[in-house]
């Protein structure tokens, strides 16, 4: 048996091996923005099914992101909601006969992790300065400085660790029972394989929420201006 360390080269462009999480992937790539874009193509006013579905995802993500981080979710809504969905669609790619999720292939969790790891510098900074975001780092105290650069890095490599550890035994376990048990006994792990995929996806979204918030600091969120008609209003 291969290691799932181990991966499988297809072809090759130019010096570049391209293998089958990479193949994935691209699939998952193009059939997502092909979705959209025809999706985008018929917004209305009165949202239909589809329309409704996308924008309660949408207000999900938006309002996670809101009690998470105490931030306006509008700069940050892209990048966790991609996240979020291409981590979904990945994990459940494993349904497809044949095919294994990217994120059962450590690079693929390795290069969403590295994502996330920029992000968190780059907004960082983007709110506080590149003098103040490094000050965090001596919070509380300078003494903590390499304790602070060490867990920086660490939380990257859980990411990397968890998703992996989590999708690949799930992978393994249903590949064993239907290699031993046939093709009906596994339905049921494979249902809990949607939901594991979902929570897994989740997770990751939301660690990714709590780190980039975690660097960015806390912001009063924009209040909506008070309504007519209030106590201020009433005099008598």
């Amino acid at each position: 048996m291969n290691s799932p360390l181990t991966l499988e080269t297809l072809f090759h462009i130019g010096p570049v091996p391209i293998t089958a999480p990479v193949v994935v992937t691209w699939g998952i790539i193009a059939a997502t923005t092909l979705f959209c874009l025809l999706v985008t193509r018929r917004l209305s006013v009165t949202p239909g099914k589809l329309q409704l579905v996308l924008e309660l995802l949408v207000t999900g993500i938006e309002g996670q992101i809101r009690d998470t981080m105490q931030r306006d979710p509008a700069p940050y809504r892209a990048l966790i909601g991609t996240i979020f969905i291409f981590v979904l669609l990945a994990n459940w790619s494993s349904l497809i006969p044949g095919i294994e999720p990217p994120t059962a292939a450590l690079e693929t969790d390795a290069a969403l992790a590295l994502i996330v790891f920029v992000a968190t510098i780059w907004f960082g900074i983007r709110a506080r300065g590149l003098a103040g975001y490094l000050r965090t780092f001596a919070e509380p105290s300078w003494v903590m400085i390499p304790l602070n650069l060490i867990e920086q890095i660490t939380r990257t490599f859980s990411l990397v660790v968890r998703l992996f550890g989590n999708v690949m035994s799930g992978v393994f376990v249903v590949g064993i029972i239907l290699s031993l048990a046939g093709l009906l006994v596994p339905i049921p792990l494979m249902a809990l394989d949607v939901l594991t995929g979902a929570v897994q996806a989740y997770i990751f979204a939301v660690l990714s929420t709590v780190f980039i918030g975690a660097a960015a600091g806390e912001a009063p969120l924009r209040k909506s201006s008070e309504p007519k008609g209030t106590a201020h209003d009433q005099s008598d």
